[in-house]
């Protein structure tokens, strides 16, 4: 008789709604243009993805529960494209992974917690939030701009960029001159606001998601204050712009842990706006997220292809045995010990109309 394929079971939990709704959506399109590809193609060594997708709305006892039914019930041989540093954290902390012997590739985030100690279960493609932040204040002061000031999520993502920008400041003898936080999910920036508006700084340094920068960067301005502001690469400008207008959100900068994804410069930018063209849908539009998440769906595919089976942890081994992999243009490097891929960064600035330029 003929061997029967078997199916790739994928699990990804995303912010399908709540705070970071676009942002999920765009991550999961990035993966499912990809994985439709490989399935129009023969799929992996003959077997067919299942893309199983679950919405956590970025709250963390959710996506406790959608992780342990994927695992448990629907028997995930993979998870995939993550978000969130504290969501993400929970995992850890409950020991899921490790009890699950399972591999989660390409998480939304770059919090130190989830590389540091060194975890042998997380496959990180992008840079972490040192690295990101460290390029904004060295950009900063370069540029003869002292007066720092923070935005953050009062959450370990914030935390985690927080503390990057008080080690890179520390590295020029500086230090931030006031910082102010806003509750995870919500927009309350108004303290955070008076705060920093209280100490004048030159320029602010943003940890925080979509809707509440948005509210930050308007509320800031209103007062007439027009000091520099950068936010890492979890920020989506175009649905900022949605809210509060997009001359309100035009000169703020954005740090970027993939390159440009809007012209077709590379093979791998090449192949992800013609695949986005193909499967995203008559209104789907190119991102840095869905190109960050496309790109970890390739690396995915491929430490698959490479492994020695579909168990769980030969798909960890497959992955770990992707030692510079270019994916086209850009290279992810994992190894027996090593789970961070890249630590590359870009810097971009919100043009008219909410175009990103660099």
């Amino acid at each position: 008789m003929p061997t029967v394929a078997a199916e790739v079971l994928i699990g990804q939990v995303a912010p399908l709604s709540g705070v970071l709704a676009e942002t999920g959506k765009d991550m999961v399109l990035g993966a499912k243009i990809y994985f439709d590809h490989i399935n129009a193609t023969g799929g992996i060594n003959g077997n067919k993805i299942k893309h199983l997708v679950r919405d956590d709305g970025y709250v963390v006892d959710k996506t406790i529960a959608l992780t342990n039914e994927l695992l448990d019930k629907e028997k995930a041989h993979v998870l995939f494209g993550f978000a969130g540093t504290g969501n993400v954290g929970k995992l850890l902390s409950e020991g899921i992974l490790v009890r699950a012997n399972v591999a989660l590739v390409a998480p939304y985030t770059g919090g130190t917690a989830l590389r540091e100690p060194y975890n042998p279960h997380i496959f990180h493609i992008r840079a972490s939030y040192l690295d990101e932040t460290k390029a904004m204040v060295d950009y900063f002061v370069k540029n003869g701009i002292t007066r720092i000031g923070v935005f953050y999520q009062a959450d370990a993502f914030g935390e985690s960029g927080l503390a990057g920008i008080e080690k890179a400041l520390a590295a020029h003898k500086l230090s931030i001159v006031a910082k102010g936080s806003y509750p995870k999910n919500t927009t309350e920036v108004s303290a955070a606001v008076k705060t920093l508006l209280a100490a004048d700084p030159q320029a602010i340094c943003m940890i925080s998601v979509n809707k509440s920068t948005a509210a930050f960067v308007k509320e800031y301005k209103a007062s007439g204050k027009q000091p520099f502001m950068f936010n890492i690469s979890v920020v989506n400008p175009k649905d900022m712009s949605a809210q509060v207008g997009a001359d309100i959100m035009r000169g703020v900068g954005i740090t970027q842990v993939v390159p440009y994804p809007f012209y077709a410069s590379t093979k791998i930018t090449t192949e992800y706006l013609d695949l986005l063209k193909k499967y995203g849908g008559k209104d789907a539009t190119p991102s840095y997220t869905s190109f960050e998440e496309f790109i970890g769906a390739k690396v995915l595919v491929e430490g698959i292809r490479r492994a020695k089976g579909l168990q769980r942890e030969k798909i960890m081994e497959g992955l770990a045995g992707l030692d510079k992999f270019d994916v086209g243009g850009f290279t992810v490097s994992f190894g027996p010990n090593k789970r961070v891929g890249s630590n590359f960064v870009d810097i971009s600035v919100i043009g008219k109309n909410s175009q990103l330029i660099r």
